[in-house]
């Protein structure tokens, strides 16, 4: 394909040869090959502005970055925002994409809904893939691990890769981080959703205001004009739904709320079961009687928003409401890793932030079994080189919620995991705190009675704990569930 012809699509001039054959698109400079687009962007680590002379070197045809920034030796694709038209080059270049493209954000959520979507398209007969925290996963369910966001380059690569395979649908993530840095861009969007919004990532965005601005990228500049915007209204009528229905408004969505303030779902009643929940909701004027087989309010949110999202892409209403009820729990979701030899459940769910956490609590305080002595045995801690400021409302979230609170590490990363540990306990006073992940883990279980239940939050799917940073960073092998498995076992030896 020639430069010229790809800028012209994209709708950026070039001052430079048009007739440059382009090969490929790379942010790194060690993946260039001859005819390459070289995207330099500084970022919070590096600069990869340093390296264009090497990128050039390696035979890159263009250089997307600042029109200050000196390029010798291949065409200056200057921009003031050169993530964003970086994109819109590579966007013209990774063809085709699937049909049908949907994206969802929020603080959480985004993972369950995606694969949701991906669930309920598949049971309507759709090819549907969905890219996420928990990677690619395609329509014969495989999954290749990746970033809640990946870089625009593999983005584009997968949409692409997922479109010749003959997948027609896509369900995806979009993260702060990733709609704040143009890694979502180029596809066309169809529907998008909005799950909710509390504390997080105030390590990289100035404040809360910041933090929803990145997320409404999605509404006001990313989404399709005249796509729909799934928005979970819960019917308390926070400031940040009604925000992203303003936002949606403002953009000319179809505005599309689900939940029990919902106008296009709206949830009348929820039960509680041993496996599961009932959900009672109205759509269309038809009232209906949900069996779904996953516990937790938020999971009912996550189904809605998911069935929101795919009737908004003109799934059948009867087919989408039938597959909630044959939904399949998501990798670390309040995922049940293991019942223990006492006869207490436990559960692993990725919750990392205070309201995370809190939902996940009030997801299983149902099924706790008070009147007979049951208790609620809580194992969890906070990340370092992260948002220091949610680690005491995580604790007080936790002692809120439970009858025993264990703070043990969760990624220390470069920070001393026993400081992180006071800063949680400095909300959950009454806790007890064991640093070792293996060994917390293990002391929940051999306290808990057959009435019990364990959750053990902040890490989900993840396959290891991080320690150290920069050179001394490593990546321990850790899998909650793999752990909580082996640690039931040898009480059950026992």
């Amino acid at each position: 394909m020639k430069l010229g012809a790809l800028a012209s699509a994209a709708g950026i001039a070039l001052d430079g040869s048009v007739q440059a054959d382009v090969t490929g698109f790379a942010i790194d400079h060690r993946k260039i090959a001859p005819g390459t687009v070289f995207g330099a962007f500084r970022g919070a680590r590096f600069n990869a502005e340093d390296f264009i002379g090497d990128a050039v070197d390696a035979g890159a045809v263009a250089i997307v970055t600042r029109p200050e920034v000196a390029v010798g030796g291949a065409v200056h694709i200057a921009s003031n925002e050169p993530r964003r038209d970086f994109a819109k080059l590579a966007a013209q270049f990774f063809t085709p994409v699937p049909a049908n493209i949907v994206a969802v954000t929020g603080t959480n959520g985004k993972t369950s809904c995606v694969e949701m979507t991906r669930q309920i398209w598949r049971m309507c007969g759709e090819r549907a893939a969905s890219i996420g925290t928990l990677g690619v996963t395609t329509p014969d369910e495989s999954v290749s691990t990746g970033l809640t966001t990946p870089d625009i380059v593999t983005f584009l690569s997968n949409m692409s890769g997922l479109a010749r395979e003959g997948v027609t649908h896509v369900a995806y993530e979009a993260s702060s981080h990733g709609l704040s840095q143009y890694r979502n861009e180029g596809v066309a969007v169809s529907a998008a959703g909005f799950t909710n919004f509390s504390r997080d990532h105030l390590d990289y965005h100035a404040d809360m205001e910041d933090y929803f601005s990145a997320k409404m990228r999605l509404f006001d500049e990313v989404v399709e004009p005249g796509a729909s915007a799934v928005i979970w209204d819960d019917g308390t009528n926070g400031k940040w739904t009604e925000a992203a229905k303003q936002h949606a408004s403002e953009r000319g969505l179809t505005v599309l709320s689900v939940g029990d303030g919902g106008e296009f779902i709206r949830l009348t009643n929820r039960t509680a079961t041993q496996l599961g929940q009932t959900l009672e909701l109205d759509h269309a004027g038809v009232s209906r009687t949900i069996k779904l087989p996953l516990i937790g309010a938020y999971q009912a949110a996550n189904a809605l928003v998911s069935a929101g999202l795919a009737l908004a892409t003109g799934a059948d209403a009867s087919q989408v409401f039938d597959a909630i009820g044959r939904l399949q729990p998501v990798r670390g979701r309040l995922e049940r890793a293991v019942i223990t030899a006492e006869g207490a459940p436990v559960y692993v769910d990725y919750a990392h932030t205070p309201d995370a956490l809190e939902a996940a609590i009030a997801a299983l305080e149902p099924h706790v079994s008070r009147s007979e002595g049951g208790r609620l045995i809580t194992v969890f801690g906070a990340g370092g080189d992260r948002d220091q400021g949610k680690r005491a409302p995580m604790g007080e979230a936790a002692a809120k919620g439970s009858d025993i609170v264990i703070v043990t590490d969760d990624n220390p990363r470069g920070e001393d995991p026993a400081r992180i540990r006071e800063e949680v306990l400095a909300g959950a006073p009454g806790a007890t705190q064991v640093g070792d992940r293996r060994e917390a883990i293990a002391s929940a279980i051999a306290q808990a009675g057959a009435k019990d239940i364990i959750l053990i939050a902040g890490k989900g799917h993840e396959q290891g704990q991080i320690v150290g940073a920069g050179d001394t960073m490593k990546v321990l092998p850790f899998d909650d569930v793999t752990v909580a498995r082996e640690c039931a076992a040898q009480q059950g030896a026992a």
